[in-house]
């Protein structure tokens, strides 16, 4: 029996029903309140890519100006954002580009995320099968209701997008050492290319198809050939799909520089690696944890004994490499993370199989066996499951609503606002909005000298030093000081039990 021929001894007929059911769930938890927030309150970087592609769409200019990300998902949403418009001209909403509100493509555009995001939910099936029917089904559901891609996926960011593309690239990877063939590691190649093409840390997954060439015997025509064959899929498709790399080189080299700059600075306090830890730990649970663990050893040693090596090798290696990768950088989020999220559902599931087949050695009375089974599986997806549930549930705070309209109502439309954190944007009529870090960063003399009309405050901010004071003295101190110079106007604070922000609308009189 060959390697490209040898699965896990484990049932391999497919379950078509059980596969339905698990990409309809991870569909209901993405596209569930997909809108929720829309127009007041947008995610972190949302308006970076939707703004340069509305740009893009009423310019005709298609040079993004913007290195923070590659252009290639920029580019997707252009091309969204066309379609949107001549719907919205078919059915009446506008008739020319000026008539457009930025807000009214955000829901077509987070659309686009949730669907790559339950299509990365289908992949890690198909790769799973590559181990067994019940590993890819453990693999899937838990994918499908991995909280930390359900919430990303209801952003118009490039996480979500790029981590698909890493999971494409494994799976075609796993398909070329299975065929054997050179066109096969170009594609695989290509589809690395445009996950760097989406951000630039996708550049990580061109590790899969040299990998997996090298350790490919009989590659037709060379193991040479295709290793160059991915190179070369990765670099065109790289340059097709975010062409401004080159045709604005300079623009280029300098923003990727500065963006550099920003990556190789001052360290947090805690290690990055302990940060993604615990990301990860917050998402899979302690249950998904050790199976992670559990699936890493057993994958090390499959790796170096067989068989499967090349699979075991694939489904180890990358994400170790990427998590060292991330965690030498100085910016640090969770949602960097998500390409890892595949292969550790991957391996998460072959120690839940495994233990599940341990279980069955033993004489165990068979109720008992079957309990401590299903005991097992929902440990490690139900937790999980919760969460995600629960963000839909909480997804869009009514208290930042209430915000919004309250400003809408009475705020004179000429009004500057400051605003802190990202949970509300501004109203785009014709306010002069600005979202800050911390309202205290700023004194209230600062405030009277800019001519600030009025100032939010949320409790995602100041509230951690409101619950502390003790604690943060200092902030404290400064957040009382500002507070207690401005006039109150309105507070919304949530009903009990509800994790949204209290917000406090103050007016700055001189």
């Amino acid at each position: 029996m060959t390697e490209r021929e040898w699965r896990e001894a484990s049932d391999m007929r497919k379950s078509t029903a059980s596969f339905a059911i698990i990409v309809l769930s991870a569909a209901a938890l993405r596209f569930w309140s997909l809108g929720a927030g829309l127009p007041y309150s947008l995610g972190v970087d949302e308006p970076e890519i939707m703004g340069r592609a509305l740009s893009m769409m009423q310019s005709g200019d298609f040079n993004p100006r913007f290195y923070d990300y590659p252009a290639f998902y920029i580019y997707v949403q252009l091309a969204v954002a066309c379609v949107r418009f001549l719907a919205g001209a078919m059915s009446g909403e506008w008739y020319a580009l000026a008539d457009a509100r930025p807000e009214q493509f955000y829901l077509w555009a987070r659309a686009v995320t949730a669907t790559l995001g339950t299509a990365t939910v289908a992949l890690v099936y198909f790769i799973g099968l590559r181990w067994g029917t019940r590993y890819a089904l453990v693999a899937a559901s838990l994918m499908a209701v991995m909280p930390l891609h359900v919430r990303e996926s209801h952003y118009v960011l490039t996480d979500v997008p790029v981590t698909f593309f890493v999971t494409l690239t494994f799976l075609l990877s796993l398909r070329a050492n299975e065929q054997g063939r050179a066109v096969a590691f170009l594609l695989a190649g290509a589809a690395a290319g445009l996950a760097a093409a989406t951000k630039y840390t996708g550049a990580v997954a061109l590790l899969l198809p040299l990998v997996a060439a090298w350790m490919t015997h009989g590659v037709r025509p060379s193991r040479l050939a295709g290793a160059l064959a991915a190179i070369a899929g990765a670099a065109v498709a790289f340059l097709v799909a975010a062409p401004y790399t080159l045709l604005d080189l300079p623009g280029f080299l300098n923003g990727y520089a500065v963006l550099m700059k920003s990556y190789a600075g001052r360290h947090p306090p805690d290690a990055p690696a302990i940060t993604y830890l615990k990301h990860l730990r917050n998402a899979f649970w302690w249950p998904g944890m050790i199976a992670i663990l559990g699936g890493v050893i057993f994958g090390i040693v499959r790796a170096i004994n067989g068989p499967g090596r090349v699979r075991w090798t694939l489904a180890v290696l990358f994400p170790l490499v990427f998590f060292w990768f991330i965690s030498r950088q100085a910016m640090v989020f969770g949602r960097y993370a998500l390409p890892l999220v595949p292969f550790l559902c991957i391996l998460a599931a072959v120690a839940v199989v495994a233990g599940v087949n341990l279980l069955r050695r033993f004489s165990i009375p068979r109720v008992v066996r079957t309990a401590l089974i299903i005991a097992l599986t929902v440990g490690v997806i139900l937790p999980p499951g919760i969460q995600a549930i629960g963000f839909n549930r909480t997804h869009g705070a009514a208290t930042v609503a209430q915000t919004y309209n309250w400003i809408l109502a009475n705020v004179p439309g000429d009004a500057t606002i400051v605003i802190e954190c990202r949970n509300l944007v501004a109203p785009t009529r014709s306010f002069k909005g600005t979202n800050v870090r911390q309202l205290r960063d700023m004194t209230y003399e600062d405030y009277v000298a800019q001519g600030v009309d009025y100032v939010v405050a949320s409790s995602q901010c100041y509230g951690p030093y409101f619950e502390n004071p003790k604690q943060f003295p200092r902030e404290y101190g400064e957040y009382r000081a500002l507070f207690s110079r401005m006039r109150e106007v309105a507070r919304f604070t949530p009903p009990r039990g509800k994790p949204w922000a209290e917000m406090i609308i103050f007016k700055v009189e001189p």
